[in-house]
């Protein structure tokens, strides 16, 4: 049995994200039939409560997608990001 929907107010931002990064979060949302918003609500939901918002197939597929994507970087270059000379 499905949970109820929550209204909730929802406003459009505009957040700068690294390209790549981006690149694999469009395809998990994309893999999970879900909008690109629904899914970093989710996983900052998860998130604030200590908790994986994947399961174990799905972190596969993160796997398989950061590779073809070129993702390399992890948690520990977090708050290390800056924008690189000749990038937007």
């Amino acid at each position: 049995m499905k949970a109820p929907r929550l209204n909730v107010e929802r406003v459009q931002t505009g957040v700068r994200l690294e390209k790549r990064l981006l690149k694999v979060l469009k395809a998990v949302a994309e893999v999970q039939d879900m909008t690109l918003g629904d899914l970093i609500e989710g996983v900052v939901l998860h998130a604030f409560e200590g908790k994986c918002a994947f399961g174990q197939d799905t972190l596969d597929k993160i796997a398989s997608l950061r590779e073809i994507y070129g993702l390399d970087l992890t948690a520990k270059h977090s708050h290390q990001l800056q924008d690189g000379e000749g990038h937007d």
